[in-house]
Parts: structure tokens; sequence; C-alpha cells
């Protein structure tokens, strides 16, 4: 996962790129099976150790997904944490510094 967290103003401007196959569960491989669902269920975003952001996202979205949010009140220094879920319940987390 590569974050980018820049201060602007009163703000941060965080820009995520998730690294994940989105599997939605309706294609079929080359011998005509269906590949089964594996997608991102949940994602988290902290600011200094405070949950900022949640989301849930289904198999319509598509594969190595982007993720853009501003986090008010965040400065240069400040921790920002990203920790995603997905439906085999693997996990990710990761943080960055805002710059």
């Amino acid at each position: 996962m590569r974050i980018r967290a820049q201060a602007s103003g009163d703000k941060a401007i965080v820009r995520v790129l998730m690294s994940h196959e989105m599997e939605s569960g309706q294609r079929r491989d080359s011998a005509g099976k269906i590949v089964p669902a594996w997608h991102i269920q949940e994602i988290t975003a902290s600011h200094n150790g405070k949950v900022v952001m949640t989301a849930e996202w289904g198999p319509a979205v598509s594969k190595n997904p982007f993720l853009q949010f501003n986090v008010k009140g965040a400065k240069a220094g400040d921790k920002i944490s990203i920790n995603w879920k997905d439906n085999k319940g693997d996990s990710r987390t990761d943080e960055a510094t805002v710059s």
C-alpha cells in the first residue's frame, strides 16, 4: 500500500493506492470455472490513533483501488494509518507521516 499525506492549510490531503486483486466472484477463468470473490470489505483511516474515516467496499471496486480523502486538523509530522480487511480474512495496515 502506498500512502501520501500532504498538509494543505488546516487539513491534510491523503492519497492511498492499495495493491489488491479485487475479484468480484462473477468472472470465469480460462477453464470456465468461476474465480472466487476476493475483495476488500472494510477500510479504516486513523489520524494520530483516532479513527477519522471508515468505508465498506464490495466486489464492484476495481483492482488496485485508489482512495483520496481530507483530514481536518492534520499538520506536518502527524501520523496517518490505513487498515483494510478483505472477505478472506486477510488484512494490512500501513502508516505515513504528513509532510
